[in-house]
Order: C-alpha cells, then structure tokens, then sequence
C-alpha cells in the first residue's frame, strides 16, 4: 500500500471514530496500527484497559453534556435503547445544561456526578444525583463500550422506564393514619410506593390541584414516581387506615433482617395497620409477593382437616419421622422426636411435617383450594386501595397434594395474605384487607364464608399452644394478652437457608412477616412480628 493511500484510509477511520461511527471502524484502524492483545491478529480481547474505560467513559460523556444522543448512544452495547432514553433526558425531560463528573474508576466501573436543570413552563431547579457504568468489550465489534441500561442515567430507573416532566399525573396528596397524623416516605421509607399508588388513584378524588413535576414513568403502568417538583400543586387529604405508632415499629423490625417484609391488620374489621419491607431491588413484597409459606400454610391445613371431618384439634394426627407420598419422602425439622400418638394440636405446636402429610391420603385434591378460597377469602380479588396479591391455593393433586399441605408446592403467599389468614383464624369471620375506607371510592370487598365457631375454638386453642409452648414460645414470650401464633419455613431450590416465615395475633392485631433466606420462623421473620405486635394498638 502507498504511504498516502494508507495515511488517507487511516484518517478517515479516525474522523469516523470521533464522531462515534459504526463497531467496525475500531477493528479497522487497530489492525492498521497493529494495536490487540491476542487472538486474531488486530482484534482485542479480555476486560478493556484502564486506558479503554477512561476512553469509552470520557466519549458518553461528552456527548451526554452535549444533548448528543445518537452519539452518546454509540459509546453504549445497546444503542438504539441507550438513544431513546437519552433523547427523552433532553426532550420529553426538559434536563438541560448537564454536567458529568467522573470519580475513581474501580476496574471497569466508573461512578460519576451528574448536576443540571430542568426548566419547564419558565420554571427551573437543579437536579443533582449520582450514578455509576461499566465499560464491556463489545461481543462483536471488540470496542470498550458502556454496558447500557437504564440505571446509567439515573439510579432509579428500571428498564422500560422513562423520564418525562410536565404537569404531574396526579394533583398532590396528603396521606394520613386513622388519627389524622401526616404519613410521609421521609418518615416512613417503606410508604414510599404506596403513597405514590394512593396519590395515582385517588389525587383527583381528594380535592387536590396538580403542580409541576420531573417524574420516571414505569412502562409497566405503575404510578409515576416523582424525582424534583419544579412548582408545587395543592395536595388533597387521603385518610387511610394505618396506625402510625405500629408503621413505626414495622419499619424499625424489618431494617434489622434483610429482604424482610410485615403487614397488620385489624381482625374486627380488616383494616390494615402497617405494611413494610427492607429489600433490596424495592420490591413491595408485602402486598405483591407470592412465595411459598412453609408451615404457617398449617393453619388452613388444620381447618381443612377439622371442616372436612377427618380429625380435630384433640384427635388423632400422628408425627412419624418420615413421611412418603407418591415417591416423595418428606421428613421433619432436625431434632424433631417422632410421636406415634400425638394429636392435631400437639403436631400443629410443634410443627410436624409428616403429620400433614400422611392426610394427603384423605384429603381431596380440591379440599384445601376451597377451604382457602371460601372460608379464609384468598385469590377473592381483594380491593385493599392499591395493587395486592391476594393468594394462591390451587387444587395441584399429585406429588404437590402432600406438599400443600405444608406449605410448598404450589402454594403462594405473601404478609399481607397470611395476617389475613391469622385474622381469619381468630374471629371467624373473613374480612378483606383495606388500606383506604372503601366508601372513598366505592369499592365492594371481596367475601367468604369464614369458619364455625367451633373450627375457629380448635384453631385458636393450637394457635395458642403454639405461642405459649411450642415452636413460637421463644419469640412470643413477654406478650401478655390473647396470643397466637405458627411458625414456618420455606425451602427455595438455589438458598442456602429457607424462607422464614412468621404469624400471629395479640389482641384486636394480626400480623405476618416473611423474610427471604431468613432460616427457621423464629430467627428473623418470628422477631419482626412480636415487634409489630407488642407496639401496635
């Protein structure tokens, strides 16, 4: 090649490098240089340098500061994506002026600074935030590229996710408990969601007036959650049900155990007092959850045997070591000591596995689908106020029969369904969970049977040993009044430890706490709910 045909070819891969061309034009000007690490000759390979993060980090954000999108974009593995989030940051978002200031890069990762204004209807206010990237090697073109997603231009964005400012969704609320006392996401972090849900739903019936707002819109169809308020509306009062002395105390127990979630409620009228978790993807697992709930599930186990006639709380269930349905071998917690002869009540206190399981026999394949459904209400499509999971118990037969029983297979559960459960268990009388006063919007309430006095006298009296001498003794000690309880544990494939799992009432409150890899009943879920129930009222 002559030396100006090749000095030529090399200059325009460079002019197409800095306006950041096509994946191609990396490989072709390292293979003129002789640049590559190993593999085909001019191709890299590995981790990028230290040299190559700086380099792919300082392009974005040039280009990022500049409102450049479609070359912002080109520094990213996912372009087209990358673009129409940063299109929309300048466009739809309204953020201008935008000042990116890169700190120590940790490897591949670079946390950075971003401060700029968003300006709207004449208004403007800085925003200020911190985020981080990771620089790849592109699969294809072997570039140092920014690993795209959303998070990168905001921290609290999730795919799908956009920004957009304008006039909020929603006019502002003021939410209060029972007692009129402002609830606030400052106050009470687990709120946050909620709040933001209860101002979706209700904003324009509360007699508010809609402000100015920088705000994520969920491509899910979640409610908008606000980032900056350029120009404040009238918030409209929502008066809820919850308590803010137990709010308190539920979100003070769930920040000592992680991936921890607990909701209250009132028995005599269903009205929730708390609701909160501590996890970490944000996730509202207290409302929306569904997992398997381990043995705290025995409680409408119990009530199916004793409706259905096979046994009762003082009749006979006997608690082997083993226990085999349809192939599969179910054994007790480690250390349990088998008894031959024990009744429902003593195998409930003490959490017995194979005493359930040898009912798979006897039980109907549809029997624990109807107690769960018609007595304690679940899968009733609740109208709590905002977005729940109201419970799964479906009629699986097979090897999964045996293992409902106890609370795996296909059974799923969150907090929320299991207070209810324990509310149930304690009156009677299945009433649906509210968070808001149903006569707010109209709303009718999902409806069940409940349980006959005398089923409801055997599941409180095993409830009750439970609490005060079997497996829940330990956590439920110190509280004096009515109580009781069940424990449970859930395995999950892939854990190290189970799920724990926990419920119990004290008086006029139910609550239930689950807390994922969090091992037996008593270790982080059972601690959570004596919490909740020696602090609410």
């Amino acid at each position: 090649m002559r030396n100006g045909v090749k000095g030529a070819v090399i200059g325009t891969v460079c002019a197409l490098m800095l306006g950041g061309a096509g994946y191609g034009a990396y490989n072709v000007l390292t293979t003129l240089s002789g640049g590559g690490t190993s593999g085909h000759a001019g191709v890299r390979t590995g981790p990028p340098s230290g040299s190559e993060v700086a380099e792919a980090a300082k392009g974005f954000f040039a280009a990022w500061e500049k409102g450049d999108a479609a070359t912002a974009a080109s520094y990213t593995n996912y372009p087209q994506a990358a673009q129409e989030l940063l299109t929309a940051y300048a466009g739809a978002a309204h953020i201008g002026t935008v000042r990116v200031t890169p700190g120590t890069a940790a490897g591949t990762r670079v946390p950075f600074t971003v401060r700029a204004t968003v300006s709207y209807g004449g208004r403007s206010r800085p925003l200020s935030y911190r985020s981080t990237l990771t620089v790849v090697r592109g699969e294809t073109s072997h570039r140092p590229l920014v690993d795209w997603r959303p998070s990168v231009v905001h921290p609290r964005l999730r795919p799908g996710d956009t920004l957009t400012t304008g006039e909020s969704a929603a006019p502002p609320i003021e939410a209060v408990d029972r007692d009129g006392t402002v609830l606030t996401k400052e106050k009470y972090p687990s709120l946050g969601p909620i709040l933001d849900q209860l101002r979706e739903r209700y904003g324009d019936k509360a007699g508010g007036t809609a402000g100015v707002e920088l705000a994520i819109r969920h491509g899910g169809g979640d409610a908008d959650t606000p980032l900056l308020t350029l120009a404040e509306g009238i918030p409209g009062r929502v008066r809820t049900t919850l308590s803010a002395s137990a709010q308190a105390a539920a979100e003070t127990a769930v920040q000592k155990y992680a991936e921890s979630s607990v909701v209250a409620v009132k028995p005599s009228t269903g009205e929730v007092l708390a609701v909160a978790n501590h996890r970490a993807d944000g996730f509202d697992a207290a409302f929306l959850g569904a997992l398997a709930p381990g043995s705290t599930m025995k409680i409408i186990s119990a009530a199916t045997l004793i409706d259905t006639g096979l046994t009762t709380a003082n009749g006979p269930a006997p608690c082997p070591p083993s226990a085999v349905w349809q192939s599969q071998t179910f054994h007790n917690l480690t250390g349990l000591a088998p008894d031959e002869h024990a009744t429902l009540a003593e195998s409930f206190a003490r959490s017995c596995n194979t005493a359930f399981v040898k009912f798979a026999d006897s039980v109907k394949a549809d029997s624990l689908t109807r107690e769960a459904e018609q007595r304690f209400g679940l899968g009733g499509d609740w109208k709590v106020g905002v977005p729940s999971f109201d419970g799964r118990v479906p009629a699986s037969g097979g090897p999964d029969t045996a293992a409902d029983l106890i609370g795996q297979g296909q059974v799923q559960m969150n907090p929320l369904n299991m207070a209810s459960v324990t509310a149930t268990a304690a009156t009677g009388t299945f009433r649906q969970p509210v968070l808001v006063p149903l006569s707010l919007d109209g709303r009718e309430p999902a409806r069940a049977r409940g349980l006959s006095p005398s089923t409801v006298q055997q599941l409180r009296a095993m409830m009750s040993r439970t609490a005060h001498s079997g497996t829940a003794a330990g956590v439920m000690a110190g509280l004096g009044g009515d109580i009781g309880a069940k424990t449970g544990s859930a395995e999950v494939d892939g854990q190290a430890k189970s799920n724990s799992w926990f419920t119990g009432y004290r008086g006029d409150v139910a609550a239930a706490a689950m807390a994922q890899d969090g091992g037996h009943g008593i270790d982080a879920a059972g601690p959570i709910v004596a919490t909740v129930l020696r602090n609410a009222d």
